[in-house]
């Protein structure tokens, strides 16, 4: 990064610190903090260690620390978040200000010229607790223009507009728009084109820069495409006029076709106004753990109004129905009538476009988008189904809802970008022995799976957290979890028994660990037409 004109960002000393720093040094300063998403809490996996900022030992850490990370480099900026998702042990105002003149002094120390870069994620995600005077002690701790904070989710919760430009601090209006890359199609292309600038040109601004911080960054090129825009332009961007050059370059030829089913995405998929930031829990991908013979919140659902694909068992058409509000709510902010326009435009323009990678990526990605949205209101149909003791239903929705796995774990094999063997062979490749080998692909596979740290009856809190629609995953391992939910579901009815849901976690859990620790080989290379797939599946499910 050096040798290209860049200034690298390498992480300072928080706080954090091991347990066995107490042993070394017994009159330390050191606290435990709270649990973060573990299954009953337990210490092996959470509750990291905190250096009291007051105790002479952290500056000298922190010191040595920053002078080891510089070796070889001319300078660096410091990024430092030591209670991202993590709460300090006090809201003490003076204690928060001593936190970060320590982590700045520090820096200073190992770095004279040292700029600390900080996450505002913990702003939004922890409100409660950084209230005006919290943030003001945290953000006046260290001298004017030593620190920079990141505004991470300005396309949708801009911290920037509510706390007076970070109380002065300078910033960068960041997009944050992936959690977990999930493979969802998603945006908010109105605030991209937009928030950047009334941000720049806003009374008192301290915006420095604009950024993307993504979980993943392997979905929706446009998303990324705009925004990286936006760091040369000064004006807005009118995004439908933005949107037909896009397509022209994107598939290099403009056709009609494509051009309306994009004005459709716009105003559709990519027109994201509700703020609800968990916008990926698709059952195919996000299976719901529960006993449908209760209610599954007793809040209402912000989403209750939202509508959904019906299906009509024997004609296969399908029309709206809202939901009811006791059972499981996948993010829906738009009209699926309006998208399912937009794919069949897409399909008209497979005789120009045939040949174009891009095409072929989008075609499938939008085909995916609009069955896995199908796929929810058939859990749905199977689950009502159970309510109302009708085996005869059950087995009919849940085996259609199987069917589209298979369906849509095909289409996904048609295009290289969409297959879990890649993901799995590229963590191999980096390893340097057997052993390497075998740790990298468990932790692959956990990744986009069950994480870590479950018992044999609790899954962990952050599983499907990184679900991803791949080719390979759909059918080896999305396929088993819904096949014996829905088997234990009609068991159920058939001997007049209670769902017994501690049963089929066991059954699950000890599935997915033994499927994280395989070694079983998955197609690296695209299999199948394309077009031909998609345009078989929309007249089955769509016709």
């Amino acid at each position: 990064m050096v040798e290209l004109g860049m200034t690298p960002v390498l992480p300072s000393f928080s706080g954090n610190v091991p347990a066995a720093l107490k042993t070394i040094f017994p009159t330390a300063n050191i606290t435990r903090l709270g649990d973060w998403n573990t299954v009953d809490g337990d210490p092996h996996w959470c509750c990291t260690y905190l250096l009291n900022p007051s105790d002479p030992l952290f500056v000298e850490i922190g010191e040595a620390f920053i002078k080891m990370q510089i070796k070889g480099l001319c300078s660096y900026r410091s990024v430092n978040d030591t209670f991202n998702e993590n709460s300090p042990p006090t809201n003490d105002t003076i204690y928060i200000s001593s936190l970060g003149a320590a982590v700045y002094k520090a820096m200073s120390n190992g770095d004279k010229d040292a700029v600390w870069l900080m996450q505002g994620w913990l702003f939004y995600s922890d409100s409660t607790f950084w209230k005006p005077p919290q943030m003001k002690a945290l953000l006046h701790s260290v001298p004017v223009g030593k620190m920079i904070v990141l505004d991470l989710f300005a396309d949708v919760k801009p911290i920037w507009a509510t706390s007076s430009q970070f109380y002065g601090t300078p910033y960068v209006w960041c997009l944050l728009h992936n959690f977990g890359g999930n493979i969802e199609m998603y945006g908010t292309l109105d605030a991209i084109s937009s928030g950047p600038v009334d941000a720049r040109i806003s009374k008192n601004s301290t915006m420095v820069g604009v950024g993307m911080c993504m979980e993943g960054i392997e979905q929706n090129p446009v998303v990324y495409e705009l925004m990286s825009e936006m760091a040369f332009r000064k004006e807005k961007v009118q995004v439908l006029e933005w949107l037909k050059t896009y397509t022209h370059r994107r598939y290099g030829k403009s056709v009609q076709q494509i051009k309306e089913a994009w004005a459709i995405l716009y105003h559709t998929v990519y027109n994201c106004t509700d703020g609800i930031a968990d916008h990926n829990i698709d059952f195919i991908v996000k299976f719901p753990d529960w006993d449908p013979s209760i209610n599954f919140g007793s809040r209402p659902s912000k989403l209750n109004s939202m509508h959904t694909f019906r299906s009509r068992t024997r004609s296969r058409r399908f029309s709206f129905q809202e939901r009811s509000s006791d059972l499981p709510q996948a993010h829906l902010w738009y009209s699926t009538h309006e998208v399912v326009s937009a794919l069949k435009l897409f399909l008209a323009a497979g005789n120009d476009l045939a040949g174009s990678l891009t095409y072929r990526y989008d075609l499938v990605d939008l085909t995916r988008q609009v069955l896995s949205k199908l796929a929810n209101q058939v859990y749905l149909d199977a689950i009502n189904a159970f309510r109302r003791k009708d085996v005869k239903a059950l087995n009919i929705h849940s085996q259609k809802f199987i069917q589209l796995i298979k369906d849509i774990d095909v289409l996904l094999a048609s295009d290289d970008n969409f297959l879990l063997g890649t993901w799995l062979e590229s963590a191999k490749l980096l390893a340097e022995n057997p052993s390497e080998m075998r740790q990298y692909e468990w932790n692959a596979r956990t990744q986009v799976t069950m994480w870590f740290d479950t018992t044999p009856t609790n899954q962990s809190k952050l599983h499907d957290y990184a679900n991803k629609f791949w080719s390979g995953l759909l059918e080896g391992y999305y396929l088993p979890r819904a096949s014996s939910y829905f088997s234990y579901l009609s068991k159920s009815l058939e001997k007049n028994e209670s769902f017994k849901l501690v049963e089929w976690r066991k059954q699950w859990i000890s599935f997915s660990n033994k499927w994280q620790a395989g070694l079983e080989l998955y197609p690296v290379k695209a299999q199948g037409n394309f077009l031909t797939i998609a345009k078989a599946l929309v007249d089955k499910y769509l016709s």
